[in-house]
């Protein structure tokens, strides 16, 4: 569905500076909210006719209530700065996240994964254990951002669009320069190519314009192919997808003899639960997060089980017959 109203949309997203995957998001549901009330537009609309496509998501469609709450802020975003009509006695509020214990894993498990995974894949998963990092910040480093003297990296722009340094582990040294060689020679055959632009949020790419086909912003790790920039239509070498990654970590955590539930996150709780294991401070682990809030980096203490406080169970204190 293409037409002058969900560019409208579109253009309003992007005035905001919203992020091009939120972008993406908004617009499908957008789009879903306006196929399922029969294509009428959202002007003609209300609140009966947003409860009614939130009724049907939740019994029909059967989504979480994470699903349910990013359909009516994108629908909400619509009226809000769109339309700018105010919807009044909406029977639907967010709902409420349950607070949810992160799976950690043992180093022990993050041994048996890493020896399923090989190349870049086994970079990245290393990298998320040893520095913190979320899936996208690690996938969005550049060549600048990583300095091998001070053994630091530099997150740009990560949640909150907040920039940090984090940990470079000594023992990943070697294999990074690996990696930042096979990227530069992509990069060079790029440019032999005629090509060699990398990918820059829009509200860079003006001002960045003359250093997208410098090296040391080329991404550390480069998709296999080049793409059309969504934001200004040019041919660009972007980073590898998350999907990409998923995929092999699927793979590695099947064969390998860990029984959880692991996606890329999951390295990022075991980083941050491992180093209170083993005495660094909260707030240490909550500037190499890039917590704003204590309170969030305090969940992993309720993960350490009886290594918090030295509490033993009371079952360990009586003999067993």
């Amino acid at each position: 569905m293409k037409s002058r109203f969900m560019e409208s949309v579109r253009t309003e997203l992007r005035t905001r500076h919203y992020a091009y995957q939120t972008e993406k998001t908004y617009l499908y549901w957008i789009r879903q909210y306006i196929l399922f009330n029969d294509t009428r537009h959202p002007e003609t609309m209300g609140a009966s006719e947003i409860e009614r496509f939130l009724n049907h998501l939740a019994v029909n469609r059967s989504v979480s209530k994470a699903t349910q709450n990013i359909a009516l802020c994108a629908i909400i975003f619509v009226y809000r700065h769109v339309l700018h009509i105010e919807i009044k006695d909406l029977a639907y509020s967010l709902a409420r996240k349950p607070r949810r214990l992160p799976t950690v894993l043992t180093p022990q498990e993050v041994s048996a994964i890493l020896a399923q995974m090989e190349g870049q894949y086994w970079l990245i998963t290393a990298l998320l254990y040893g520095c913190g990092f979320r899936i996208n910040e690690v996938l969005r480093l550049r060549l600048k951002d990583i300095c091998m003297v001070r053994k630091s990296i530099l997150v740009f722009g990560g949640k909150g669009d907040k920039d940090r340094y984090t940990l470079l582990p000594t023992n990943l040294l070697a294999r990074i320069e690996q990696q930042m060689e096979r990227a530069k020679a992509i990069h060079e055959n790029d440019v032999l190519e005629g090509y060699g632009f990398t990918s820059m949020p829009p509200s860079l790419l003006k001002k960045y314009q003359g250093t997208l086909r410098q090296t040391p912003w080329q991404y550390l790790f480069p998709s296999a192919m080049r793409s059309i920039n969504p934001y200004d239509q040019s041919v660009c070498r972007h980073h590898l997808h998350s999907s990409a990654y998923a995929r092999q970590l699927r793979t590695a955590v099947s064969i390998s003899s860990v029984c959880k539930r692991v996606t890329a996150h999951t390295f990022r709780h075991s980083f941050a639960t491992r180093l209170l294991e083993t005495g660094s401070d909260i707030r240490t682990v909550q500037e190499l997060l890039g917590h704003s809030d204590l309170r969030t980096t305090e969940i992993y203490t309720h993960v350490l089980g009886n290594q918090r406080a030295g509490t033993i169970s009371p079952l360990d204190t009586i003999p067993l017959v």
